[in-house]
């Protein structure tokens, strides 16, 4: 027994040398770092603690958390070994003069912000990324990178919402790595003036991208290929595609009803401009100049910024007008062959019988020549539009499907040659007249291609045995003559049919008794459908619970609700809420969710955490593993507590309104309960009040941040009618701060801004930004802030004092004498650190106070609630 007092001292002993050892890696980091970029004597790096530093915050045991040192003129470069300080949080350098290579920030997995811009760095190394899982912005805009592309290793920052490297110098495609099932929370991506070629990859589609800046820059690599896939992009407020090469015509965005900003000027875009585009009702700036589009100039709504310069696309007028209708007939053609840039190019104007390939007799086109223009696509039903069309020449391209039934009903026609093309079908019953040329088409006459051949390009002509392609020439009524060759052929698709009947109705029949086998077995334990809602058991450690679950959603007509219990040895165990007559094993789900591993987890809640999964039918599921048990009566406590002095708030018109409806909220283990006391205006409340309700000053410095942000923007702090990025003025404000062109746009502009306003303004932006950190422990206290607006204060008196609004104040006193006079007018000598404040009952928008009740004699953070 004696021995163990040493032991116990040595562990005290060894612990804290292990953390003393840990700060001073982080102070040896910090004086590389000072060493390294010569800071300027503005930043008052002198102290041998590099914690006091200003720009510098620290854990309380000396770690590392924030290095804020952007726009100090800095130079030099940064030291290999910042990746040694494990609790950094924040890294920004943006705007200085440092160069050479970045080092490696690998394994920094506490790291959430990366600001790097307007630097001369050299190159990025290729683990930079990696285990970066905290990660949420970065930038890397303006650094003078050899060329390089965004490594895979990125894929880990799952939490990722702002990745923004313009003018970097990337090159090659645009990785598949930004899609919504590898970065589900990415919402802006600015990728412009880099070197970057090849369509856009497909795993844009369905992504929760918001901001997409794809600018191309003037060099020989840019990106190309169709944009159809930004038309899944349900998300987007901005896309910024311009000076590219991509080709084909506007995509349908009438599902993009938060798109705001459309910039595809200078490209290659064909066809007309749709309705689609024209009629979102949400669209500010769109810009379509130098282009190939067709059809009739669009006319936008007049609060709709429109860039779209005369006579920089094929428009059939240089006005919003309808165009002639044989344009209209000829662009239905061009859209089955998906808008040909040879078409647009040619086609100008609003009289086709000047157009490329087309012949016209007396104001009526009589011939349509499109030999050897590369054409694919199908042959359009709309050439049967063109009464007058006496001959359609389309060979030697590469068009598929079958000849249009309608091109018989044609009055004028006497000639088709469909020559040498990947055509399939029966050849219509054209008139006695008609020449029908369809050699080359190894398919024609067959009611299905065959697949493609193994090793047979997408787009390549096959060619048959014979030489001929298997086509035919038909004349006199388009008539065939067949030998016996042709009636063996008769025989053979007749007998083959028979054949084929009799095994499709075996195969029906077996598969017949097989589901009507698996319905008998199911009936018991329901069907699976898509359509169902997650609940799971806490601990469910073997195969032999056979706990099943339901997917969420609902049926076509409601659906039903039913609790019960199965496959458990106590009755109650599981509760099953369906809405979709669905249910799973639980075997199942640990497949699909490779035994809910960490890779599977796409969030995690209060009580549970969500795995995502795919079924056997490719069916995508979202699967919530509950917590803490079961459903039970507690959710009735629950839903007592929700409506109880505790969330009802008021409207303008003073109604009362439930504010949250907490029932899926369990108690854990069912011995605690979880009641709700939050108060206040939402948009005010700090990040810490909302999630454990303790009150402290800290929050009311975060609430006080806030008002000087709507004070700096004129806007309110949380606003519905913004879009979703916009909403809530603190993170908006933050990514507004981040330099200074865009804080610019960003301050309210009933504000006179030359360069003395705007110092001071970004001085009380800077403490808005500091009052409204995350980790309350950051904030200053209120104290602080005081300090920092008194001394502009003195600055800006107002050019007119009303007396009245001011409380009897003169503003020629200095502030410690005003504050005395507005405590002799409230009758008030200070205020007791427990006191609260009631506003005005004339102001029901807000819960801070029409105006403070008094100061106290010294600025605490306490008298400064």
């Amino acid at each position: 027994m004696k021995l163990k007092k040493p032991h116990l001292c040595f562990l005290i002993f060894l612990s804290s040398v292990c953390s003393q050892s840990s700060s001073a890696t982080d102070a040896t980091v910090m004086q590389e770092l000072k060493k390294a970029i010569n800071p300027p004597s503005s930043l008052s790096w002198v102290d041998p603690d590099p914690c006091k530093w200003d720009k510098i915050q620290c854990t309380k045991d000396g770690k590392v958390t924030r290095i804020q040192i952007g726009n100090q003129g800095l130079k030099g470069s940064l030291p290999p070994n910042l990746n040694n300080l494990t609790e950094l949080q924040v890294f920004e350098v943006q705007n200085n003069g440092l160069t050479g290579p970045l080092p490696s920030f690998a394994g920094l997995n506490l790291l959430e912000s990366i600001l790097l811009s307007g630097n001369g760095f050299t190159s990025i190394p290729r683990n930079f990324f990696d285990g970066m899982t905290s990660l949420q912005t970065v930038y890397l805009d303006d650094n003078p990178f050899s060329p390089w592309s965004v490594p895979d290793s990125l894929k880990s920052a799952s939490s990722l919402q702002f990745f923004s490297a313009m003018s970097t110098n990337i090159s090659g495609k645009i990785p598949d790595l930004f899609g919504g099932d590898t970065l589900p929370s990415l919402t802006h991506l600015h990728l412009s003036f880099n070197k970057l070629e090849g369509p856009l990859p497909l795993s844009f589609s369905g992504s929760s991208i918001q901001s997409l800046w794809l600018n191309g820059k003037d060099h020989q690599s840019r990106l190309n290929g169709s944009i159809d896939v930004v038309q899944n992009m349900t998300q987007l407020t901005e896309l910024w595609l311009q000076d590219n090469e991509f080709t084909g015509p506007l995509p349908d965005l009438s599902g993009l009803n938060q798109l705001q900003n459309f910039s595809v000027r200078d490209n290659s875009l064909t066809g007309p401009v749709l309705d689609s585009l024209v009629n979102l009702t949400s669209l500010k700036v769109v810009n379509l100049t130098n282009n190939l589009l067709q059809g009739p100039m669009p006319k936008f709504q007049s609060s709709v910024l429109v860039d779209m310069l005369p006579d920089t696309n094929s428009f059939c007028l240089s006005k919003p007008g309808p165009c002639d209708s044989q344009v209209n007939t000829l662009l239905a053609v061009a859209k089955d062959v998906g808008y040909p840039r040879g078409f647009a190019d040619k086609w100008k104007g609003n009289d086709p019988c000047s157009w490329m390939g087309i012949t016209c007799d007396g104001g009526n086109i009589t011939v349509l020549n499109f030999l050897k223009m590369g054409l694919t696509g199908t042959i359009s039903p709309s050439y049967s539009s063109i009464t007058s069309l006496q001959k359609l020449i389309l060979a030697n391209n590469f068009l598929t499907g079958i000849i249009p039934n309608e091109l018989a009903s044609l009055p004028n026609l006497r000639e088709l040659d469909v020559s040498n093309n990947q055509l399939y079908g029966k050849i219509p019953p054209f008139k006695s007249h008609v020449l029908v040329k369809t050699e080359g088409n190894v398919n024609i006459g067959k009611d299905n291609p065959p697949p493609p051949a193994p090793g047979t390009p997408s787009g390549s002509t096959p060619s048959s045995p014979n030489g001929d392609g298997g086509g035919r020439t038909h004349g006199n009524g388009g008539g065939r003559t067949h030998g016996n060759g042709g009636k063996k052929s008769s025989t053979g698709v007749v007998v083959g049919s028979v054949i084929g009947g009799i095994c499709g109705a075996v195969v029906a029949a077996g598969l017949f008794v097989f589901c009507l086998y698996r319905t008998k077995r199911k009936r018991s334990g329901r069907v699976q459908s898509p359509h169902t809602v997650v609940i799971h058991p806490h601990h469910s450690e073997s195969d032999q619970d056979a706990v099943k679950i339901t997917v969420a959603g609902s049926s076509v007509n409601g659906g039903t609700t039913e609790t019960y219990s199965c496959g458990s040895s106590a009755p109650g165990d599981l509760h099953i809420i369906e809405a979709g007559n669905m249910v799973i094993s639980i075997q199942v789900l640990r497949n699909v969710t490779n035994n809910f591993s960490q890779e599977n987890i796409l969030g995690r809640g209060g009580f549970g955490t969500v795995y995502k999964g795919e079924l056997h039918d490719g069916a995508k599921i979202a699967v919530k593993r509950m917590e803490s048990g079961v459903m039970s009566e507690k959710g009735l406590d629950e839903f007592k507590s929700e409506i109880a002095p505790l969330n009802i708030l008021l409207g303008d018109d003073m109604r009362a309104k439930v504010a949250d409806f907490g029932l899926v909220r369990l108690a854990p283990d069912g011995k605690h309960s979880l009641v709700t006391r939050l108060a206040g205006t939402f948009g005010y409340l700090a990040p810490e009040y909302a999630v454990t309700g303790r009150v402290t000053t800290k929050i009311d410095v975060f609430s006080f941040g806030v008002i000087l942000m709507e004070l700096i923007t004129g806007r309110k702090a949380l606003d519905e009618s913004q879009p979703e990025e916009s909403m809530h003025l603190v993170p908006w404000f933050r990514r507004m701060h981040i330099n200074k062109e865009t804080f610019r746009k960003a301050i309210d502009t009933t504000i006179d801004l030359d360069e003395d306003t705007l110092a001071s303004v970004s001085i009380v932006a800077e403490l808005a930004g500091h009052c409204c950190v995350r980790e309350p422990h950051q904030r200053p206290d209120m104290g602080h802030a005081v300090n920092v607006l008194s001394s502009l204060a003195e600055l800006w008196k107002p050019a007119e004092v009303d007396e009245d609004e001011i409380y009897g104040i003169d503003y020629d006193m200095t502030l410690p004498q005003a504050v005395k006079k507005w405590q002799a007018l409230e009758g008030m000598s200070g205020i007791d650190s427990s006191s609260s404040y009631i506003g005005s009952s004339e102001n029901t928008q807000t819960s801070i106070p029409t105006r403070p009740s008094g100061f106290a004699d010294s600025f605490t953070s306490v008298d400064g609630r």
